[in-house]
């Protein structure tokens, strides 16, 4: 699995457009074949603060939701909504499992 964790600072003016932007994103993502999870959160801490958890079944999966139209469009969106730095991290993750609360 490829796992992916990014946090968006989004300038609070443009919060509630970026965020409806993002659950489209989110919902076009989770139909693609080969994601297996894709999660937009808002930040508890800091509204303006978006997180994303992205789960492929592989790198390839990937590579190929970053051609999409969405994906296109959304990284022609977001220069007009950020407002500080974006952090990303890949994760190449060989096995998981639930954890039993």
């Amino acid at each position: 699995m490829f796992v992916v964790h990014g946090t968006v600072p989004i300038d609070p003016d443009s919060r509630e457009e970026a965020r409806k932007f993002f659950a489209e994103l989110a919902e076009k993502s989770r139909a693609e074949d080969g994601i297996v999870d894709y999660r937009v959160a808002m930040d508890v801490d800091d509204p303006s603060v978006f997180r994303f958890t992205e789960q492929y079944e592989d790198e390839d999966a990937f590579e190929t939701h970053m051609q999409t139209e969405h994906v296109q469009a959304f990284e022609e969106r977001l220069a007009d909504w950020v407002a500080g730095e974006i952090d990303a991290t890949q994760f190449d993750v060989e096995s998981s499992s639930e954890l039993e609360f």
